[in-house]
């Protein structure tokens, strides 16, 4: 049987979108045929996800061309966890979006650009092509800068030039060591570049191109030094806008990284050292720049790049258990990033303001709402037994196996940083007395909505905390899953039998 399923999330998607154009200026159909089709492609997700756990990976070589000739598309248990991981959040964040997104901005194609996002997200992790991991990444930026600069505020076009230079910077570099890589090898299939480097004699000039996909991955993953333009654009948007980029949008550049560098690329000391030295300063800078930060979304942005150190971490350790850490904690960093950008967004509804000065008593008018959002707030920090402690368990694991100790101390002072931030943040927004923000003009307020448009506002809050507690309540499946995931990353055998065949797995 040939496993045409495997593209029905992404097919899904574009058909969506395109769907959702034949109603431009009608709005009201835009939001609800968005949730819908959401709930749609939630449940092709599942279904992909169910089929992979129990058979296991599989491939669909477009066109019928066989590998490594033609496009090849392959699904194996960690792309299958982060398209249901998409799909996820991308209902919740439809939602939010049918509420929070204005319809002047919606009229400029905002819900056709999301799904069309969603597809980029989606084809990146499932592409066994090196080159159309490139094609799906250029979709991913040119949706996002859509999505950005969707409202012409001053504000969102200044980081859009800041997020759009770095990114297509990234993109140069990524399709010159495509290029480099190409020439070494005359493939660009993952399955059989994994075969042909394992046998090729130009070692200096393959870690040479390593070095450049790292650095390509690395902008996009917003690691240090390359992470300035991530502060600088993820707060402009709105927070429908920043949810999915705090979300996924980094998250795909880590995935890249985890898989070239577990399949295509053998790691030696020398690489492991700069990886361990790029997570510890990760670590570091982004817990620093939340530290002084006075903007919710901005302090959220950092907390981003300081987390990102984390995973980072776990594969700079090159072993199966920080690997599951690494694997564990993007799982959690998805739900909750994503869900802290969406808080942050409903507190700006209801007060009209996201600094933390300007705020207060938000527990003492909202005591409901408060204990909502205390679930990632505190799912973030890692409070046992909340979604962020689990993967640190492993993380320090894998660091005491290995020795790394300074890692350890990093990763300890990262979580230190992480609470710090998180405490200031519920004390100066929730539990101290309110200052009395004046009330802002031809601005539409929580309370000025409808009943409505209240509730889903609230309700994908909720629907990532429940998901959140599942990850921090029922961890050992996520621990499970994490480990096969990590396995299978760690023996790639599988995953080039799947795509070339058993003969050429066994012979690698």
């Amino acid at each position: 049987m040939i496993p045409h399923f495997i593209v029905y999330p992404l097919l899904f998607q574009f058909a969506l979108a395109i769907v959702l154009m034949f109603f431009w200026r009608d709005t009201r159909i835009q939001r609800s045929l968005s949730v819908a089709g959401s709930g749609v492609a939630l449940a092709l997700a599942i279904y992909l996800f169910v089929k992979v756990w129990h058979i296991g990976t599989f491939s669909f070589q477009a066109g019928g061309w066989q590998a490594p000739f033609g496009i090849t598309l392959v699904v194996d248990l960690f792309s299958a966890t982060l398209v249901l991981l998409t799909c996820i959040l991308g209902l919740a964040i439809s939602i939010f979006s049918s509420a929070s997104i204005i319809s002047e901005r919606a009229k400029f194609g905002y819900f056709p650009i999301y799904h069309l996002l969603l597809m980029g997200l989606i084809g990146a992790f499932i592409t066994g092509d090196i080159f159309n991991l490139y094609v799906w990444f250029e979709i991913i930026i040119i949706s996002s800068f859509v999505l950005l600069t969707i409202g012409g505020e001053k504000p969102q076009i200044e980081s859009a030039v800041k997020y759009f230079t770095l990114n297509i910077l990234s993109s140069v570099i990524f399709l010159t060591a495509i290029a480099v890589l190409y020439g070494i090898t005359g493939t660009l299939n993952m399955a059989d570049l994994s075969v042909k480097i394992a046998a090729s004699e130009h070692k200096g000039l393959i870690n040479i191109t390593a070095l450049i996909f790292f650095v390509g991955f690395g902008v996009k993953s917003a690691v240090f030094p390359l992470y300035f333009w991530l502060p600088s654009s993820y707060h402009t948007p709105p927070a429908a806008v920043s949810a999915i980029f705090g979300g996924l949008l980094t998250k795909v550049g880590v995935y890249a990284m985890i898989r070239v560098f577990t399949l295509i690329f053998i790691r030696d000391a020398f690489f492991d050292t700069l990886l361990v030295s790029i997570a510890c300063l990760t670590i570091l800078s982004g817990g620093l720049g939340a530290l002084v930060q006075n903007n919710i979304q901005k302090v959220f942005s950092f907390l981003i790049i300081c987390h990102i150190g984390f995973m980072i971490a776990g594969l700079s350790m090159h072993s199966s258990v920080a690997l599951t850490g690494a694997i564990f904690y993007m799982i959690h960093d998805i739900v909750v990033k994503g869900n802290l950008f969406m808080v942050g967004g409903l507190i700006y509804k209801i007060k009209g303001s996201n600094s933390m000065k300007d705020l207060g008593g938000f527990y003492g008018s909202y005591p409901k709402l408060s204990l909502l959002m205390l679930i990632p707030l505190f799912s973030l920090i890692g409070i046992p037994p909340l979604s962020g402690f689990w993967p640190k368990l492993s993380l320090l694991k894998g660091g005491f196996e290995g020795q790394h100790y300074i890692l350890i101390g990093f990763i300890l002072l990262g979580s230190f940083l992480t609470l710090f931030v998180i405490a200031k943040m519920w004390t100066m927004v929730f539990w101290k007395a309110s200052t009395g923000i004046p009330r802002r003009p031809n601005f539409r307020y929580f309370g000025d909505l409808k009943f409505k448009d209240k509730l889903n506002m609230v309700i994908p809050i909720a629907i990532l905390a429940v998901v959140s507690l599942y990850i921090g309540f029922f961890a050992e499946h996520i621990q499970l899953l994490s480990e096969r995931i990590s396995f299978e990353l760690m023996h790639p055998e599988g995953y080039i039998e799947a795509v070339l065949g058993k003969a050429v797995a066994k012979d690698n």
